[in-house]
This record gives C-alpha cells, sequence and structure tokens, in this order.
C-alpha cells in the first residue's frame, strides 16, 4: 500500500510484452478462473499462475467489464492481494490478513466466509480483521492511529474497497488477502512517496531526486526498503503454498488445474491481463 515505490526492483520481473494494455477478457466457461485485483507489478507477478486473470488498479473499467463477463460465464471469485499498512499496533511486516470485511467511507461489506476461513486454515498465524481502503496514502502514524480508533481496521490499502465494490454489483464472492509491509508507527519518508505515481510501477528516479534533496531520509528508507523485502518473500511462499485458484472453494473449478504450483508455474505464468497505463 503506502510502500509500493521500494518496489522498483520487483517490478522489473514484468516486461513491455507482460504488462501490454488490455482491453476485456474472454472469460469463457472452460477457462474458469479466479479474478485477482492488485495495485503494483510486482503483486501481479506474484499473483499470477494457472487460474488467474490478474488486473490492477489502473485497469478498473476493465475489471468491471471482466466482472460482468464473470458472473455470465459462472465464476465465482475475486480476490484482493497485495501488501498493506498496519493500523493495529501488534502487526508487524510479514504478517497476514485475512479480512472479515472491508470498510471505506461508505460502509461495509463482509468478504466470503468460506473462502475467508479456508485461506485462515492454510496460514499459520493470519489474523482475521477488517480492513479499510482508500484511495491515496496513509504516512503518518498519527493519521494510522486515527483511522484504527474511527474504523476498528486492523490494515489500509488501496485496491480492497475496489474489489468490494465490483463483487457486490456483480455478486461474486470476494476477499481480502493483505500482507503487512508498513507497520502503525512507521512513518513513510517523502521520497517513498514521491516514486508513488498512477502507475503500477515505482518511479525511482523520483525517489532518489527527493532523497538526494533531503538526505536525512536515507535511514528511514533503507528500514523501508528492508519491510518491503520481508514482505515480498512471504507473499511468494505463501501463493506457492495457496495453489492455481487462491484456495477458492467453488467446486466448479476443481480439477481444472494442478492443486499445487511450483515456482515454474509462476515464472512462465502470462499476465497478459494486467494492464499498465500508457
Amino acid at each position: 500500500m503506502s510502500l509500493e515505490a521500494d518496489f522498483d526492483v520487483a517490478d522489473g520481473l514484468l516486461g513491455a510484452d507482460d504488462a501490454a494494455r488490455f482491453a476485456g477478457v474472454p472469460l469463457e466457461r472452460s477457462q474458469r478462473a479466479v479474478i485477482a485485483f492488485v495495485g503494483m507489478a510486482f503483486e501481479a507477478r506474484i499473483a499470477a499462475g494457472p487460474g488467474i486473470h490478474v488486473f490492477s488498479r489502473n485497469a478498473q473499467r476493465e475489471l468491471e467489464t471482466a466482472a460482468a463477463s464473470a458472473s455470465r460465464h459462472g465464476y465465482r471469485g475475486i480476490i484482493s492481494f497485495g501488501v498493506a499498512g498496519g493500523l493495529a499496533d501488534e502487526l508487524r511486516p510479514g504478517d497476514w490478513i485475512v479480512a472479515s470485511a472491508v470498510a471505506e467511507a461508505q460502509g461495509s461489506n463482509p468478504t466470503d466466509a468460506a473462502w475467508s476461513q479456508k485461506l485462515l486454515n492454510a496460514i499459520a498465524g493470519a489474523h482475521h480483521a477488517p480492513v479499510i481502503g482508500v484511495d491515496t496514502p496513509i504516512a503518518d502514524p498519527a493519521k494510522k492511529r486515527e483511522l484504527r480508533r474511527l474504523t476498528g481496521a486492523a490494515a489500509v490499502d488501496m485496491e480492497s474497497h475496489i474489489v468490494a465494490r465490483v463483487a457486490v454489483a456483480h455478486g461474486l464472492a470476494f476477499t481480502a488477502l493483505r500482507v503487512i509491509v508498513d507497520p502503525a508507527h512507521r512513518a513513510i519518508p517523502r521520497a517513498a512517496l514521491k516514486g508513488m505515481g498512477a502507475g503500477p510501477r515505482a518511479d525511482g528516479a523520483a525517489v532518489m531526486r527527493d532523497l538526494v534533496a533531503r538526505p536525512s531520509q536515507l535511514a528511514l528508507l533503507l528500514r523501508i526498503s528492508l519491510d518491503a523485502f520481508i514482505a515480498r518473500r512471504a507473499m511468494q511462499r505463501l501463493r506457492l503454498r495457496l495453489g492455481p485458484h487462491f484456495a477458492f472453494t467453488d467446486p466448479g473449478i476443481a480439477g481444472l488445474a494442478p492443486s499445487k504450483l511450483t515456482l515454474g508455474d509462476l515464472t512462465d505464468a502470462s499476465v497478459a491481463p494486467y494492464r499498465s497505463p500508457a
């Protein structure tokens, strides 16, 4: 969520062809899959695999189109996957949140109970708690505390509320699976925020320019980079464990893909549905 600028190296995993513009997915019954909605390019690469169509928050129109098609062709699941900022004091980088509900300014929607429980069973030590979706990064610890006090949410991200809206509109089961990257007490330096543009890739040049102008940020930026590394590794390990459909329970997808993923499945997976802005 608020530390995406520190994943610029991981973002390089997506080449120009992988991040091609995408104007719609022919979601046929023979290709039944789960839709994954992510924020950043590195999250898309980790989420990708057999039985998954991946969209970024810069492809909301395409996501709506795919969700409408999905509901007509028998799909049942959509997941918000990626990093999140911690709001609960006990959460540390690498900790997992399986959302019990997704809150936003307009209200709150519960996640699919069966799917969320299956994720909880698969992830030792995962927290089951509400998350809140926002449209801009929450970088200041005081603002994190206030958001926690007002909403009771344990974590905050910039995609889960979009997933909840789409799922409710199209009758899809949904959940949110998020790994903590910045704990509640951690301030996000200006340089990291400068690197977060409108697109899914971090702007490393913007980070460096602000760091040169304000070198006192270096120590905190290095700490955040370490937190980001911990979160990314946690995502990679868990993605392999959850299998092709993010442990979705719909019996209609049984037998369409192997029950386990290998590193090769993710490396070779097409990320064509992932849309980068022009």
